[in-house]
C-alpha cells in the first residue's frame, strides 16, 4: 500500500472521528433569567410564567412574557425571558447589546455575576433596578455526562471549537466545557459571535486540541 493511499485512509478516519465527536450549535440572543422575587414585582405576586417553547437544554424555556432593558444610554425592547425560574436574576447580552445600552459589560459564565453592573427591566409601569447580573455570556459548550468521556472533556476545560462554514469558517478559542447529565450537548454562542462564522440552523463545532 503505498504513502498516498495511506494519508488517504487516516484522512478519512479523522474526518469520520471529528463527525462523529461534532455537536450541534446554538446562537442565543439577548434574554432575561428572573429570580421568582422579580417575576412577582415585574408580573404580580406568585405569577408563573407562560411556556411559549421548549429549548434545547432539558426543563429550560422560552416564555410569552416580554421585557425592556434600559441602559443609561438606550434601550432594548421585547427581550425575552427564559424560564423556569432562577435563584438570582440574570441578563445575557452580546457586545453590540452592551455598546446600544452604554454599559461596560464583562464577560461571564452563566451565574458569575459578583462584580458585574446592573440594569433596570421594565414591563409597563412597573420595574426592577437589578444591582448585578448584566453579562456577555462566555461562550461554551454543553456536555451531557455520557458525552464528556467519548469527547475526551472535562468540567471547566477550556476548548477551541472548530466551525466549518461556506463563507466564513474559522476557530473559537477559550471555549469552556460545562458537563452535567442534566445537559443536552450543544455549544451556546451569542449572536456577534454567529454572524461572525455565518451561522445558520445546523451549524455543528468540533473540538480541536
Amino acid at each position: 500500500m503505498n504513502e498516498e493511499l495511506i494519508n488517504t485512509l487516516v484522512d478519512q478516519v479523522i474526518t469520520k472521528i471529528n463527525e462523529e465527536r461534532g455537536f450541534l450549535v446554538e446562537a442565543s440572543g439577548r434574554h432575561v433569567h428572573l429570580s421568582q422575587e422579580h417575576i412577582d414585582r415585574l408580573f404580580g405576586k406568585g405569577y408563573q410564567l407562560t411556556i411559549d417553547k421548549y429549548l434545547s437544554q432539558p426543563g429550560q424555556y422560552a416564555s410569552k412574557e416580554r421585557l425592556t432593558i434600559m441602559g443609561p444610554k438606550g434601550a432594548l425592547h421585547n427581550v425575552v425571558i427564559l424560564g423556569p425560574a432562577r435563584k438570582a436574576s440574570q441578563v445575557e447580552v452580546s457586545g453590540t447589546d452592551a455598546l446600544a445600552l452604554g454599559v461596560k459589560v464583562p464577560v461571564r459564565e452563566s451565574g458569575d455575576i459578583e462584580g458585574t453592573p446592573g440594569v433596570v427591566l421594565i414591563n409597563g409601569s412597573k420595574m426592577v433596578a437589578l444591582e448585578k447580573g448584566l453579562i456577555i455570556a462566555k461562550r461554551h459548550v454543553h456536555v451531557a455526562a455520557k458525552d464528556a468521556v467519548k469527547m475526551n472533556v472535562v468540567q471547566g476545560e477550556i476548548v477551541k471549537v472548530r466551525i466549518n462554514s461556506e463563507q466564513r469558517s474559522l476557530i473559537f478559542d477559550d471555549v469552556v466545557i460545562r458537563v452535567s447529565d442534566k445537559f443536552a450537548t450543544a455549544m451556546h454562542i451569542d449572536y456577534d459571535e454567529a454572524n461572525a462564522c455565518s451561522f445558520k440552523k445546523g451549524t455543528r463545532g468540533y473540538i480541536v486540541k
